[in-house]
């Protein structure tokens, strides 16, 4: 045994590819235990095209990338050590027979799952560790692009629907262009089953989704424990983002319920569940999590760091209100910036500045910058665009905002409240256990009550240092890096001193049983 832990570290659309809330805790995690805890990245992408936004430590020894979407070939990303002859072999593998023989009695398990996403989390682990041993043996493009597999999934869907007795309002039938659509996502979204599992001590994953695809593998293959980070719920912000979209009955349906039946098998499988707040464990424990593997650990910030200086010369003098998000709906600028409308009409010479990546949602940031010019605040509310040195940006305001419609347990709260920086907030996810007493809570989705939390502070000197200064002392007493970081070191170790117990002896799905007694692997 290695003397140290090594962490197969699984991210989504964050670290070390982009920046945010998740990727500031990613790389300070990495970074405090670079000489305690090796790391291999695991980080699913929306393209193969990224960038790494992070200068990474040398106990990151690798990252396997898996682009979910633009790659030809995905094999090429994550099986980069092996000769182009094995790739071919599994190919030819990956013929009719073995479809029909293999693949679709895993397939029909794993529909049958859609349609009832609060079946048995046991089964749904199985029928995923069923299909990523299927693609040790075959291959993954060949197999999900196989028209018989299309034809199955249509027989399938239908058959399910003929036999239901009330169909829902609003629910019928799926169409040719759902069943289309429906195939095209499964391909993307499950690439993960494609990935082969390193050595390592144990997993970590950052959501409860579709990295943590790799943990149930691994931990059925290998016995390899794992460990579950909830920050925001990925559950909750699939049916809000869901919601939102344009997409008929079947096909909202079923990425709720795909995302329904991943994060139940998630939470069942792992070994210990983290929250970084304890208001997400009544949605942990509604979706299958054990009470008893529930352990929060909080977010912690370097106080060092994040620490009160006075304003700079640009704003002394001016009340600055200043935010730290990404421009996309979840973080609801729209409102933020009726605030400031409503704002300047008792403070005229107020001014915004919101400091976060432009380019998440190019539809959505033109669409606020329109709500700007709309207004006409464009004088009051600032679009300053990624800001590298997160440190000094609370510090240009008296006052920070958030408008958030969810959240888990945001570092812009706890980084601003250590900048002696009161918050004005919306009361969703973990904000109000951070803030507590320490600025203003307010309803999501309202600009007057935002509005009216901001007019408070920056009209009352007084209450503004004084919550300022408990913000300071409340962090310095329970949100520190170093109690966060030591929490997740001391879990580390644990599992990495574990005895393994692979869970494949005890499936008991015969069309699995069927998939794991294929020997040799091919690959």
């Amino acid at each position: 045994m290695s003397p140290k832990p090594h962490v197969l570290f699984q991210t989504e659309g964050s670290y070390p590819y982009s920046g945010g809330g998740v990727s500031t805790w990613s790389h300070m995690l990495c970074t405090e235990l670079r000489e305690k805890v090796d790391f291999t990245l695991f980080a699913i992408t929306g393209s193969p095209v990224v960038e790494t936004r992070y200068r990474l430590t040398e106990n990151v020894k690798s990252i396997i990338h898996v682009p979910l979407w633009g790659a030809e070939e995905p094999v090429q990303y994550f099986y980069k050590d092996v000769p182009f002859s094995r790739h071919i072999q599994r190919r030819g593998q990956t013929n009719d027979k073995n479809v029909k023989k293999y693949f679709f009695p895993l397939f029909r398990d794993f529909v049958d799952g859609l349609m009832n996403p609060f079946g048995s989390a046991r089964e749904f682990g199985e029928i995923v560790y069923g299909f990523w041993k299927y693609y040790r043996h075959f291959d993954y493009k060949q197999t999900l692009r196989n028209p018989l597999v299309w034809l199955e999934f249509k027989k399938q869907l239908s058959q399910k629907y003929q036999e239901a007795e009330n169909l829902k309002i609003g629910e019928e039938p799926p169409r040719v262009f759902d069943v289309t659509f429906g195939m095209r996502w499964l391909y993307h979204f499950l690439m993960a089953l494609a990935v082969p599992v390193p050595d390592v001590s144990l997993t970590h994953a950052t959501i409860a989704g579709f990295p943590a695809i790799t943990s149930i593998a691994a931990k059925y293959e290998y016995g390899i424990p794992s460990l579950l980070t909830d920050h925001g719920v990925f559950i909750r912000e699939r049916l809000i983002n869901v919601s939102r979209d344009n997409f008929p009955y079947f096909s909202k349906k079923l990425l709720i319920d795909l995302g329904t039946f991943i994060t139940r098998a998630a939470y069942y499988h792992a070994d210990q569940i983290s929250p970084v707040t304890s208001v997400n464990k009544k949605w942990e424990q509604r979706y299958e999590a054990d009470d008893a593997r529930i352990e929060p650990i909080y977010n912690g910030v370097d106080t060092d760091l994040f620490k009160p200086t006075p304003k700079p010369p640009e704003t002394e003098g001016t009340p600055t209100v200043v935010a730290a998000a990404h421009v996309f709906p979840l973080k609801d600028i729209e409102t933020m910036i009726r605030c400031c409308d409503l704002v300047r009409r008792e403070i005229p010479n107020v001014r915004f500045v919101l400091y976060g990546g432009l380019d998440v949602d190019p539809d959505y940031t033109e669409k606020c910058r329109k709500l700007v010019k709309k207004l006409n605040v464009g004088d009051n509310f600032k679009f300053g665009g990624f800001h590298n040195a997160p440190q000094e940006l609370f510090n240009e305001g008296d006052i920070s905002i958030l408008s958030s419609i969810s959240e888990g347990f945001p570092y812009t709260v706890i980084e601003s409240m250590s900048c002696a920086r009161p918050v004005v907030a919306t009361d969703v996810g973990g904000i109000r256990e951070a803030l507590e007493g320490c600025g203003e809570l307010c309803r999501p989705r309202d600009p007057q009550s935002l509005a009216d939390g901001v007019i408070k502070l920056l009209m009352d000197d007084d209450l503004r240092i004084s919550m300022g200064r408990k913000a300071r002392e409340r962090v310095l007493l329970k949100y520190t890096i170093e109690k966060s970081v030591n929490s997740y070191y001391e879990t580390y170790q644990r599992m990495h001193q574990q005895q393994r117990q692979p869970l494949k002896q005890e499936i008991s799905l015969p069309s699995v049983k069927q998939v794991v007694e294929l020997e040799p692997e091919y690959v």
